[in-house]
């Protein structure tokens, strides 16, 4: 008999991505998926994409959203719990997955009631606060980094396969002269903060020290991005998306980026050497915990934004050689959670009674 799942994720790339990774993995087990999400957010787009059925929910995050928002909240949860209750009895699944995220909550509170067993997985190092509730009463608590929930078990973060079967970080390293190759990836929005600084900080090092830039921005700043690196007379490969990031981050010495948990995850995934500069708008700040998971252990370098300057910046890429960053990766490597999809799938099937 065919298993079937609800996967509840929506809001942002963070819950999606390794929501959608769960759901090949299953699929390729022959399980049938269905998805929980707002059609107006992220998820609208993605999931479908991937031929999976999204079931709708209007209800959107509260955080943040003002006096009102939080007046409306028991007519808004109503609406959700109403939404979720229809999506359950439309999809009746053995099991739902809460992924993070406004919509994972109503999801499964619908579901405790409706008697359906519970997964639920936090991808952050500091939990959400959907995430936060249902642990409360989820049949199984996974995490993606240590010490975040209690009684969870942590597994990691689900990263691309292509990451995983990457070339050890010593066999790559080696292979490699001259300057230091430094990726720079802002997201798919590009991080404005690291467009203006990194430009800067390079122009300080002498032009026959430099390292060479690769500096991904998004569409909308890779113009002005150009211009910065034009301004300062410095040289720099400037692409508004990476589309084979496995491949760029295989061929990099030092990542400069945020330090989103999917960010993380692949850092360590992959083996490379990064310097996370943490959003520092990020709720609860959790970018800075994410961080902090493998700088603690030298296995990457975590500054945050506002101590950090062109000068700074610049003074710190002068002190780095290839023979310190094939360590920091070599550690990163050594921390990573390798079979996250395959556990948080195995995690699913173990509810189902029966």
């Amino acid at each position: 008999m065919t298993k079937k799942i609800l996967i509840m994720a929506g809001g942002t790339g963070g819950h999606i991505m390794p929501g959608l990774a769960v759901a090949d993995t299953l699929k390729k087990r022959g399980w049938q998926v269905k998805w929980l999400g707002n059609p107006a957010r992220m998820e609208g787009r993605l999931v479908p994409a991937q031929h999976i059925e999204l079931l709708p929910m209007t209800f959107s995050g509260l955080r943040g959203k003002g006096i009102g928002a939080m007046l409306r909240l028991p007519f808004t949860l109503l609406s959700a719990c109403l939404d979720a209750r229809k999506a359950i009895k439309m999809a009746q699944p053995d099991v739902v997955l809460g992924m993070g995220g406004y919509v994972s909550f109503p999801g499964a509170l619908m579901a405790k009631l409706s008697g359906i067993p519970i997964v639920v997985h936090e991808q952050n190092a500091v939990a959400g606060t959907a995430n936060k509730m249902i642990a409360q009463f989820a049949t199984k608590i996974l995490t993606g980094f240590p010490d975040v929930l209690p009684k969870a078990e942590t597994v990691g973060n689900p990263v691309r396969q292509d990451l995983l079967h990457m070339a050890l970080p010593d066999q790559r390293y080696a292979q490699r002269q001259g300057p230091l190759r430094i990726l720079v990836v802002g997201g798919s929005l590009g991080a404005m903060a690291l467009n203006t600084l990194v430009p800067e900080a390079i122009a300080l090092i002498p032009e026959a020290q430099r390292p060479s830039i690769k500096h991904q921005a998004g569409e909308q700043h890779l113009a002005i991005l150009q211009q910065n690196y034009q301004k300062v007379g410095v040289q720099a490969e400037c692409v508004a998306f990476i589309d084979n990031m496995a491949e760029a981050l295989s061929q990099a010495d030092l990542l400069i980026c945020r330090a989103g948990a999917m960010t993380v995850a692949e850092v360590a995934a992959t083996g490379v050497a990064a310097l996370f500069v943490p959003l520092p708008h990020a709720i609860d700040d959790h970018q800075t915990v994410n961080a902090r998971w493998l700088s603690q252990q030298q296995a990457a370098f975590s500054q945050a934004q506002k101590d950090l300057n062109a000068q700074q910046l610049s003074d710190f890429l002068q002190t780095l050689n290839r023979e310190q960053l094939v360590q920091v990766a070599q550690r990163a490597r050594n921390m990573a959670y390798t079979q996250a999809t395959e556990d948080i799938a195995n995690a699913c099937e173990s509810v189902i009674k029966g």
